[in-house]
């Protein structure tokens, strides 16, 4: 549905729902990059269709590929690592795998390509990433300000080696340098500086989709990563699994109006980050299980009420804001920890987070790498989205208890999942 500037959300008891969510961007993004440097055609089935993915679709395209698309399936034709040079700077939009991963793989070009994208994305930084990659032979220029795009990648291909990086500030710029390795002249020996990342689950995953894709790469050790080299990639058939961090504002759901939400599709094992939010919504008072093949969340029933959580979340950031809003409903003060890296999201959100959360009610204080909540009298409001499709999907929720919570520009959760007020108002 076209949606308006502002929407209000309508108020309802225990919602009873089957709910589908998208395919994982995560993983979208992961298999159209590494698609599009495998020789031949790869199937894809599954793949979200958003802002985030067309990003990546339209970057990919401007450097050789063939993408076709027949709904949720699409076939990639790739480039064997043979990119070509983009005749003109590279949009991004605001969609930072997108700008970290191409950014990578266009070291793989035969002369410059130039990476731009929303202003946004102009304040995110991506100087760890281009220092990694110059210690691999790159050659980079960042144009923007204070480290952040857009940058000019001169091309000529990865030598390769070792060399470390800081990933403290964003798991993304790892994935993006393992994404490229398997095209580099030598094999490359990515070292942790301090054997740290942020999100390292992010990391695994991305680990998992090349080796589906055929490359030889891994752990070594603690704070290492190898990855073979020249080792192409290697077209073939994938399924795109369902989005973990969109499928927790329906988990979020169930636990608001102590109603029950199933969300089909997910692998038994799945490794995707943001199902670690079970665990602490267990913790809170829900029941979490898988039956028919589904994974179902109920909420406490009527007479008991949820409890708050001092939780550390450095694994799974994407959850935090539909968390922070369940937490307006907890009993006590929840307690978010180590997510520093909130604050170079698409906004900074521990201090959305704590402006919104204040209007309807709650005690709300934001630390350098923290959030307190404490619930307080709930009351009506208009809540800014701040151009984060999170935010808007977040706090939408907030509306399913709480009468007169109206959303501003809640078209930006196209970002990720562009129908998701049409699957809200149907739970």
């Amino acid at each position: 549905m076209s949606l308006p500037s502002r929407l209000a959300i309508r108020p309802r008891g225990a919602i009873d729902a089957f709910v589908s969510v998208p395919g994982s961007k995560s993983i979208t993004n992961r298999a159209l990059l590494a698609a599009a440097l495998a020789p031949g055609e790869s199937a894809l089935k599954g793949c979200l269709d958003s802002d985030d993915t067309a990003a990546m679709r339209g970057c990919l395209l401007a450097l050789g590929a063939r993408i076709a698309q027949a709904g949720d399936c699409w076939t990639v034709s790739g480039t064997g690592g043979r990119l070509r040079v983009a005749q003109a700077p590279l949009d991004a939009r605001a969609s930072g795998t997108t700008a970290r991963f191409v950014a990578a793989a266009a070291t793989l070009a035969p002369g410059p390509v130039v990476i731009d994208g929303a202003p946004r994305m102009r304040e995110r930084p991506i100087d760890d990433l281009v220092r990694a990659l110059e210690g691999l032979g790159a050659r980079i220029e960042i144009l923007g300000r204070d480290g952040c795009p857009p940058v000019r990648v001169l091309g000529g291909g990865l030598a390769g080696g070792q060399v470390s990086i800081d990933a403290r500030r964003s798991s993304q710029f790892v994935s993006a340098v393992l994404l490229a390795a398997p095209y580099a002249r030598q094999s490359v020996l990515l070292r942790l500086d301090g054997g740290a990342v942020v999100s390292r689950p992010y990391v695994d995953l991305t680990l998992q989709v090349m080796r589906e894709f055929g490359a030889d790469c891994g752990w070594d050790g603690a704070g290492a990563l190898r990855v073979s080299a020249p080792h192409p990639y290697t077209s073939g058939r994938h399924r795109i699994e369902p989005d973990a961090s969109a499928a927790a504002y329906p988990f979020a759901a169930a636990a608001i109006t102590g109603g029950r939400v199933r969300v089909a599709g997910f692998a038994r094992h799945s490794i995707q980050a943001d199902l670690a939010l079970l665990g602490v919504l267990e913790k809170m008072g829900c029941r979490v299980g898988r039956r028919e093949g589904a994974i179902e969340v109920v909420g406490p029933p009527p007479g008991r009420v949820l409890r708050a959580v001092d939780v550390d979340m450095n694994e799974m950031p994407d959850a935090v804001l539909a968390l922070a809003v369940v937490a307006l409903f907890a009993e006590g003060t929840t307690v978010i920890r180590n997510v520093a890296n909130l604050r170079i999201k698409e906004t900074d959100r521990l201090a959305a987070l704590e402006c919104e959360l204040r209007k309807l009610g709650a005690r709300a204080d934001a630390g350098t790498d923290s959030l307190r909540i404490e619930p307080g009298v709930l009351r009506a409001a208009q809540i800014e989205t701040y151009d984060d499709h999170r935010m808007a999907m977040a706090f939408a929720l907030a509306g399913l208890r709480i009468p007169g919570v109206v959303i501003a520009d809640p078209a930006c959760a196209a970002k990720t999942w562009p129908d998701y007020f049409d699957a809200l108002a149907s739970w």
